[in-house]
C-alpha cells in the first residue's frame, strides 16, 4: 500500500537522518516505503533468509527474538510507536550471523522502506549509515543487557522488573497476558513462571486468574528487581 499524505508526514517526523538527506533520497524514500498491517502474532521478519528492508512502526507493539536450538524463544527487546527495526534489514549488515525474528505482539502498522532502498541510503549517506551504526549499538546493547540479566540475576528478579516493565507499558495493574507469553519473553518454561508467580501470589505481591495477573503491592516488587544480583549460578533458570 503507497503512502497517504498522513503515513508520509509520520515517516519524515520518525526518521532522524530524514533532514540530512538529499532531495533526490528523499523523493526514493517517499516513492518506495509502503504502508504495512500486522495482526497480533504474524510475523515481520522470519530469520536470516527473509530480509523485507526497514521497518517503522507506526502504532501497536512489536518484539524481537531469537530461538533455541529447542524451539525455546527469548525476546531481545520489543519496539512501540516510532521505533524502528533494524533487524529486519540484516541481510545489508555486515557481520549479522544468527537468526532474528520478528512478531508483532499487538494488531500493528508498520511503514516498510524496502531493502534496496535502505542499502543505497547507507551506502551513499553519511547521515544514514552513521544512524544504522548507532542504531545497531544500541541494540546490541540491548542483547547484552538481557545476558547480563539470564546469567547473573535471580528468576525472582528477573520477573519482579518483567512484570513491573509491562505494567509501564499497559498503564496499570492489571496484567492482560499469559503464563506461556511471559515464558517465551524471559526464555524460560512455562512452569517456571507458574511456580515463581503462585510463590509471588503467596506473599501478596500479584493475584492471578486466567489470562490475568494483577498486581498487588507494586512497592514489593519494586524492592524484590532493586536487590543485589546473587552470583553467578545461583537462582538462574
Amino acid at each position: 500500500m503507497s503512502l497517504n499524505q498522513s503515513n508520509l508526514t509520520f515517516l519524515r517526523q520518525s526518521l532522524p537522518f530524514w533532514n540530512r538527506l538529499t532531495e533526490q533520497e528523499k523523493k526514493l524514500v517517499e516513492s518506495n516505503a509502503a504502508a504495512r498491517s500486522h495482526p497480533a502474532g504474524s510475523s515481520l521478519h522470519n530469520g536470516s533468509a527473509d530480509c523485507a528492508g526497514l521497518f517503522v512502526v507506526k502504532s501497536g507493539q512489536v518484539r524481537t527474538f531469537i530461538l533455541s536450538d529447542a524451539g525455546r524463544e527469548i525476546t531481545l527487546f520489543r519496539l512501540f510507536e516510532r521505533d524502528i527495526c533494524i533487524f529486519s534489514a540484516s541481510c545489508i549488515l555486515k557481520n549479522i550471523r544468527f537468526d532474528v525474528f520478528i512478531e508483532a505482539v499487538q494488531d500493528s502498522e508498520t511503514i516498510l522502506i524496502p531493502t534496496s532502498v535502505y542499502k543505497y541510503l547507507n551506502q551513499n549517506s553519511l547521515a544514514v549509515s552513521d544512524y544504522t551504526n548507532q542504531l545497531l549499538s544500541s541494540r546490541f546493547s540491548d542483547v547484552v543487557w538481557l545476558m547480563e540479566q539470564i546469567l547473573f540475576m535471580s528468576f525472582d528478579r528477573r520477573l519482579a522488573m518483567f512484570l513491573l516493565e509491562e505494567s509501564a507499558i499497559s498503564g496499570g495493574d492489571l496484567l492482560t497476558t499469559t503464563h506461556e507469553e511471559i515464558a517465551k519473553n524471559m526464555g524460560t518454561a512455562r512452569e517456571v513462571v507458574t511456580r515463581m508467580l503462585r510463590y509471588f501470589q503467596s506473599e501478596g505481591l500479584v493475584r492471578l486468574s486466567r489470562g490475568e495477573i494483577r498486581i498487588l503491592s507494586r512497592k514489593k516488587l519494586q524492592a524484590l528487581s532493586s536487590q543485589a544480583a546473587q552470583t553467578p549460578g545461583h537462582g538462574k533458570s
